[in-house]
């Protein structure tokens, strides 16, 4: 008679445990990682008149948030987080780099652009401090990017030439994919001053 009530008991206890076990394994299922990049741009001709010197792009200094690859938000506030599962496909100190190398490249205005690995005898190296490659929620949600960028000349070992950039750029909804635009967009803007600001400096200092 015991060994009866034990068997029904059991016959009940099993399926309870059944769903137990399922519902733990779809709680311990892992929710996928979402890689996100920013589009450069791919023309590398270079221009008739471009400046007759080569430049060596070296990678970014930055805080430990910057040489991570999660993507990093921020409020008007000294409080900052990241994404857990939202990141950039590099981290930003090496799209920073990226941008510069492909995008002063493109403009044509250069006889070569290179990184550091690839060429690291040039005369002329750029490099830079990231301060903010940021989401920040405030009144607008935007997408921040501020940066020092400086160009040192080994002839003379001295740095020649500096700029610094800052701006928000509006991110037009609250999602990841739209402030992933807007910082391209923000990038853009601002290898566009350092285009400039660099082929100012070499039109008021002709290379000897």
């Amino acid at each position: 008679m015991m060994t009866l009530r034990s068997d029904s008991a059991n016959l009940g206890i099993l399926p309870c445990l059944a769903l137990i076990v399922l519902g733990l394994a779809s709680c311990g299922s892992p929710k996928p990682i979402k890689y996100y990049q920013v589009g450069f741009p791919t023309k590398s001709t270079v221009a008739e008149d471009a400046i007759n010197t080569s430049l060596t792009i070296h990678a970014f200094e930055s805080s430990p948030l910057y040489l991570d690859d999660k993507i990093v938000y921020g409020f008007d506030s000294p409080e900052m987080g990241t994404y857990e599962y939202q990141r950039w496909a590099e981290p930003p100190v090496a799209i920073m780099q990226s941008a510069l190398v492909r995008g002063l490249r493109a403009s044509g205005r250069f006889k070569a652009v290179y990184t550091m690995r690839a060429d690291p005898s040039n005369r002329f190296i750029i490099g830079g401090y990231l301060y903010d490659f940021k989401e920040v929620d405030a009144a607008n949600i935007v997408a921040r990017l501020s940066y020092e960028v400086r160009m040192r000349d080994r002839k003379s070992g001295t740095t020649v030439w500096n700029h610094t950039y800052s701006y928000d750029e509006p991110v037009t909804e609250k999602t990841i994919s739209a402030y992933v635009i807007a910082m391209g967009k923000n990038i853009d803007r601002s290898i566009q001053e350092v285009q400039a600001g660099l082929e100012e400096y070499f039109r008021a200092h002709p290379l000897q």
